[in-house]
């Protein structure tokens, strides 16, 4: 039997959007087999909660992958939703998780199951937005450049030869997780850097793999405003690190 893993898809009001991408990734992954997908709303208001249940029991009935959705009482962050599910988990091979905005195609998340299925053990993906031959990626100008800005600060603070830290697709062995899983403190946007950083710190390998990306439009980050709170928890990181 093939690898299994546990699919996570945080969001927070995210009904206006998931929808079609949903119902696409669960069409996809579903000949894939051992594949289960999991939506965690992040304490969105009680309006919010009800279209999402709606619309996600709509895909139950036709998707048997798509587990019963994981409502959290109260806003903890892109992290401390992806994190909530993932340690509720105790079977998966892989803990996975992929943003609810659809940038990152069904396609693309198949494609990285795949792969991740045929890596050694104690390996995680990242994916990663690179401009190369074969890839396409479309990206608004100004977050490109910031996160050029953050990859580079990541680099240099933290001493990880990182690109692309914050690509919203991730694929982890469910034991590595667990052994760094007491550790993780950041819950926010930069929780990806904290992951990968105790990873690394752990023995686990981490590979970046190029994908192709559409930047839709509707996204929840502040261009200025998390990218400061992302660069603080970037230093706090750092000085945790010792």
């Amino acid at each position: 039997m093939p690898a299994s893993v546990h699919l996570v898809i945080p969001c927070y009001r995210e009904s206006g959007r998931i929808g079609p991408f949903l119902a696409e990734l669960c069409e996809t992954l579903a000949p894939a087999g051992g594949v289960t997908v999991r939506v965690v709303e992040d304490g969105s208001d009680e309006a919010e909660r009800r279209r999402m249940r709606t619309l996600i029991d709509a895909q139950r009935a036709r998707s048997p992958l798509l587990l019963e959705p994981l409502f959290l009482p109260h806003n903890l962050g892109k992290g401390g939703a992806v994190y909530s599910a993932w340690r509720e988990e105790k079977s998966a091979d892989w803990l996975a998780f992929v943003d609810a905005d659809g940038a990152c195609s069904a396609a693309e998340v198949l494609r990285l199951i795949q792969l991740a299925r045929e890596t050694p053990a104690n390996t995680a993906l990242f994916a990663s937005r690179v401009k190369m031959l074969g890839r396409t990626v479309e990206r608004d100008f100004r977050r490109h450049v910031i996160g050029r800005v953050y990859a580079t600060l990541v680099s240099e603070l933290l001493d990880i030869p990182v690109y692309d830290s914050q690509c919203g697709l991730k694929l982890v062995p469910r034991v590595s997780f667990e052994r760094i899983s007491p550790r993780l403190a950041v819950h926010g946007f930069a929780f990806d850097v904290e992951l990968l950083a105790a990873l690394l710190d752990s023995g686990c390998t981490v590979h970046e793999v190029p994908i192709s990306w559409h930047e839709t439009p509707g996204g929840k980050v502040h261009l200025l405003r998390d990218s400061w709170r992302m660069a603080r928890d970037v230093w706090r990181i750092r000085q945790r690190r010792g």
